[in-house]
C-alpha cells in the first residue's frame, strides 16, 4: 500500500465515501510505479539482450520494434538519470541485467528509500535544488568522460529531474539557481516549463545535454511519461500532420536526456514577462543575454546524429485507466475532467468543487453516483509566505470550504510521487511531507469544533498542520511522479 494512514484518514467523517476516495486513489499510485514497465523492456537470455515494447514507443519511431543486442560486445553498461522515485526504474534494470550491470549513478529525492545495489545514488532537494543535486550531477558528468563506443548506457529521467539534476555553468552557483527557482515556481507561481527555459540554458546536463555527454555510447533513455503525448488530430500550424515521436522531440521542455524545444529567447521571454530583470541573479540574467550559440540546449537535429531510443515508461492510460476501472468497481461511473490540470490550487478547487454540488443537487451535467477524475499539475503561488503545505493539500482545504454541510461529496488528491510540496511539517506521529489528503462535507465544521482557522492556514498556505490535525492529511510511501491524481466522489442520494 502506498497509502499508510488508511485507518487514521477513515475513522470519521463520511467514512464509508473517504474509503473509497482512498481505494480510488491506491489503483493510480500502483499504476504510477514504473518498474513493471520499464521490466517489460528487457529480456536477456544469456549475453543475447533483447530491448523493446511497442507499447511504450512512440508513434513514428524509425527504429519501431524489439532490438537485439550481444552483450559480449560492450565493456561496460551504465544506469544514470535523476527524479522522483528514479530508483524504481533503475532498479528494473539491475533485476533484469543482474551482474552485466557495471553500475551508474542516480539522484533521487531526499526521503526516497535506498533499493537499488549496484547503482550508486545521490540524494538531493525538490523543488528547491540543494548541493545534493549538485553532487550527483557532478559524479554524472564524470562517469561520462569515461564513456566509449564500446559501452553502453541507460539514462533514466522522471518528474523531478528538472530539480535534481542541476549543475549550472561555472560563474553561476547553486545559490542562483535556488534564488531563481523559488522567485518563479513558489513566488510568481510559473509552470515548471518556463521555469525550464530558464535553467535549461544555464546547466551542463539539462535538455539533452546528458545524453551529449554520454553520446561515444550506445543509448536507450526511459522517460517518466507517455511516449504519445496529445493527439495528432488536435495539432494545427507547424506541428499538424507530425508523428508522435518528432511532436515530442521538437516540443519537449524537461525531459532532459532527450532534444529540447525552447531557445534563449524563449528564456529571454519569460524573464520578461514576469518582470525578471531587477530581481533575478545578475550571472544567470548574463548568460541567458549573452545566448553563447554553444551553450545553446540539443536540438533534434543533433540527437539524431547520437545513437539513441526512448520509451515512455508510465503511460498515462494506465494511470488513468486503473483510477476509472476501481471507480467504476466501488459503483461510481467515472468522467475525465482533464489530463493536464495546469491551474492555481484555489481555482482548481472552486471550479471541481462546484461541479460537484451540481452533480448531487441537480444532477446535472451527470447524475450521481459519479467520480469525477483530473491529472496534471496544479500550481500554489505563495508570495512571501513560508507555510508548510503542498499543491494537493491546499486543493482539498479549499474544497472542503466549498462543500462544507454536504453529506454525499468526498473530495482526494495526492501527488503520485507521496510528496506533496517541499515537506518541514512538525507534529507528532506525522512524515516530514504529506502526500495530499481527504476532505468531505464534514472537514469545515471539525475544524470549527476544533479552533482551526482553515482560511487563516490557507492565507499562509500552510496546509499540512490543519490537515493532519483532521485527520485528513496522507502518509505516503515514496515513488515516481506522474503528476497529480484528484478524484471526486458523488455518492448516491
Amino acid at each position: 500500500m502506498r497509502i499508510l494512514n488508511e485507518k487514521q484518514v477513515t475513522s470519521h467523517g463520511s467514512a464509508a465515501g473517504r474509503k473509497d476516495a482512498l481505494q480510488i486513489l491506491e489503483s493510480g499510485l500502483r499504476a504510477t510505479d514504473p518498474y513493471e514497465n520499464a521490466r517489460s523492456l528487457f529480456r536477456l537470455n544469456g549475453s543475447m539482450l533483447e530491448i523493446g515494447n511497442i507499447r511504450l514507443e512512440a508513434e513514428g519511431d524509425p527504429k519501431s520494434g524489439v532490438e537485439t543486442l550481444d552483450l559480449n560486445d560492450y565493456e561496460n553498461i551504465y544506469v544514470v538519470g535523476a527524479g522522483k522515485g528514479v530508483q524504481r526504474a533503475a532498479k528494473a534494470i539491475e533485476d533484469a541485467l543482474g551482474d552485466r550491470l557495471t553500475g551508474g549513478e542516480v539522484i533521487s529525492k531526499h526521503g526516497d528509500e535506498h533499493i537499488v545495489d549496484r547503482v550508486n545514488t545521490s540524494y538531493g532537494a525538490h523543488p528547491i535544488p540543494d548541493e545534493g543535486c549538485v553532487e550527483g550531477a557532478k559524479r554524472i558528468l564524470e562517469l561520462s568522460k569515461k564513456v566509449t563506443a564500446r559501452d553502453l548506457v541507460f539514462t533514466i529521467i522522471v518528474n523531478g529531474g528538472s530539480a535534481l539534476l542541476t549543475l549550472p555553468y561555472d560563474g553561476i552557483s547553486i545559490e542562483d539557481v535556488r534564488k531563481l527557482t523559488y522567485m518563479l515556481q513558489l513566488g510568481k507561481g510559473v509552470h515548471t516549463s518556463e521555469l525550464n527555459a530558464i535553467r535549461s540554458h544555464i546547466d551542463q546536463l539539462k535538455a539533452g545535454r546528458i545524453t551529449r555527454a554520454f553520446s561515444p555510447a550506445k543509448m536507450y533513455h526511459l522517460i517518466g511519461c507517455d511516449a504519445n503525448r496529445g493527439t495528432p488530430i488536435s495539432r494545427s500550424g507547424k506541428y499538424k500532420g507530425m508523428s508522435n515521436y518528432e511532436y515530442f522531440l521538437r516540443t519537449n521542455g524537461w525531459l532532459h536526456n532527450l532534444p529540447d524545444g525552447t531557445t534563449f529567447k524563449d528564456a529571454q521571454r519569460v524573464i520578461e514577462m514576469y518582470d525578471l530583470k531587477s530581481d533575478c541573479p545578475k550571472p544567470i540574467l548574463d548568460a541567458i543575454y549573452e545566448a553563447d550559440p554553444e551553450k545553446e540546449t540539443v536540438k533534434i537535429e543533433e540527437y539524431h546524429n547520437t545513437d539513441s531510443r526512448f520509451f515512455g515508461i508510465l503511460p498515462e492510460d494506465d494511470c488513468i485507466g486503473a483510477v476509472s476501472a476501481k471507480a467504476r468497481e466501488l459503483g461510481y461511473e467515472p468522467y475525465v475532467l482533464t489530463r493536464s490540470l495546469i491551474t492555481e490550487a484555489k481555482s482548481a478547487a472552486q471550479v471541481i468543487a462546484s461541479i460537484a454540488l451540481g452533480i448531487d443537487g441537480r444532477s446535472e451535467p451527470v447524475a450521481p453516483p459519479a467520480a469525477l477524475l483530473t491529472t496534471g499539475e496544479m500550481l500554489v503561488t505563495v508570495g512571501g509566505e513560508t507555510g508548510v503545505g503542498g499543491r494537493n493539500q491546499e486543493f482539498c482545504l479549499y474544497a472542503a470550504m466549498r462543500i462544507a454541510g454536504n453529506e454525499r461529496i468526498v473530495i482526494g488528491s495526492v501527488d503520485s510521487d507521496g510528496t506533496d510540496g517541499p515537506g518541514g511539517l512538525e507534529a507528532e506521529g506525522a512524515p516530514s511531507c504529506l502526500g495530499g489528503a481527504v476532505v468531505d462535507g464534514h472537514t469545515a465544521a471539525k475544524a470549527e469544533e476544533m479552533g482551526i482557522d482553515i482560511p487563516g492556514y490557507l492565507k499562509r498556505h500552510s496546509s499540512s498542520e490543519p490537515l493532519w490535525k483532521l485527520d485528513s492529511g496522507l502518509s505516503m510511501v515514496h515513488g515516481v511522479s506522474a503528476n497529480d491524481i484528484t478524484v471526486t466522489l458523488i455518492r448516491e442520494r
